[in-house]
């Protein structure tokens, strides 16, 4: 990110040319010293003088002040990482401040207002009260509301609408909710398979494959996502549930998801957990827990995205094409926390607090939750 700078961006392009101080002084009709004032940061231009100068050098104004209203993907995903960083380690309501500050200075690039929603998303449950986090929410709803109508990117505004459900969701908005999605519940053609033809057509069988490899690897997680709240829906039908905890488990196992997305991983066992406690199955419930810490455990730190041996050109799609890259939205610190309290702040295990294996459990679990240095 750049500060206004004029003075550092006059003497580069004075220098650059071969012009002396008397000589721009003579052509603004000012002093040399107002000129040295203006390279130092003592003093500003006139802003009536910024159009001659600007023409004086062949630049833009935008240009000659320095102001940059958009940032680099790489900016984003660098401040990303800090401030998701800053929101383990230092005062939320600080953080927050700096996050708003950003966004006021930089209101016009949507993809930075996009990844700021994110974090607040991300973060709102540590706010105070109940009434904060739903404040932050809004924040966060009203910047997607804008990364919707003003960005011109297919991919990102419809990132932002899907952002946008899930905090009306969260604010128990659901009529909102289906006001907004509803209508886009039609029948879809997945560009993956016509763009990979096409790249094979014009001989580049390498982008062909990546091309699959990344709509495979995004319709498994879809499907997981689709299949975890189905399980919930399925209470009052024993087969229906049993038979969707098969082929979610399933689904996991054959795409090694152990290794090649274990934080998904981790979701379904916790699901699988809940459901079973709902329907009274205390056992079923412990052993999916059991295998939900053990991986929580592992050696499956720090969490990023990555290939593996059947997705062997995903890595560069991941850097290429996901803002955030590799990372995942919340540090490590913040996601080990949560793993460790998605069990023990969960109402619904409040049956198995008195149980001896699921103490052993929760203690592994907080064991886990300092980042080694």
């Amino acid at each position: 990110m750049k500060e206004l700078n004029i003075g550092r961006i006059l003497i580069e392009n004075r220098r650059k040319r071969g012009i002396t101080q008397e000589d721009l002084a003579e052509y603004m009709g000012v002093s040399k010293a107002s000129v040295s004032k203006w390279e130092t940061a003592t003093t500003y231009p006139d802003i009536t003088l910024l159009p001659r100068l600007a023409t004086f050098f062949n630049i833009t104004i935008d240009e000659l002040i320095g102001y940059e209203p958009q940032m680099t993907r790489a900016d984003i995903r660098r401040l990303y990482r800090q401030i998701s960083l800053d929101f383990s380690t230092r005062p939320f309501e600080e953080v927050l401040a700096r996050c708003r500050e950003i966004a006021e200075k930089y209101f016009s690039c949507t993809p930075l207002l996009f990844q700021l929603g994110c974090l607040y998303a991300n973060h709102c449950m540590l706010a105070k009260t109940p009434e904060e986090r739903n404040a932050v929410l809004e924040e966060a709803h009203a910047l997607f509301l804008r990364v919707k109508q003003e960005s011109d990117e297919v991919t990102l505004s419809s990132q932002a609408l899907a952002m946008e459900a899930f905090c009306l969701l969260q604010l128990g908005r659901g009529a909102e909710v289906i006001e907004l999605l509803a209508p886009s519940l039609e029948p879809r053609i997945a560009p993956d398979a016509l763009l990979s033809s096409a790249y094979l057509i014009t001989g580049n069988k390498e982008e062909a494959r990546r091309t699959l490899q990344a709509g495979i690897y995004q319709s498994v997680l879809e499907l997981l996502n689709l299949l975890l709240p189905y399980l919930s829906l399925c209470e009052a039908d024993s087969d229906a549930f049993e038979k969707t905890c098969d082929r979610s488990l399933a689904i996991a196992e054959a795409f090694e998801l152990k290794e090649l997305h274990p934080s998904v991983l981790l979701t379904l066992y916790l699901t699988l957990a809940q459901e079973a406690m709902r329907c009274k199955d205390k056992e079923q419930a412990l052993t999916m827990l059991k295998r939900y810490t053990n991986l929580a455990v592992s050696d499956i730190y720090p969490l990023k995205l990555h290939g593996d041996s059947y997705f062997d050109l995903l890595e560069d799609w991941v850097e290429e094409m996901l803002p955030l890259g590799s990372d995942l939205p919340r540090a490590e610190a913040m996601v080990r926390k949560s793993i460790r309290e998605s069990v023990s702040e969960n109402p619904v295990f409040a049956p198995l607090f008195e149980n001896q294996a699921f103490q052993s459990l929760l203690l592994k679990l907080k064991n886990n939750e300092e980042v080694p240095t």
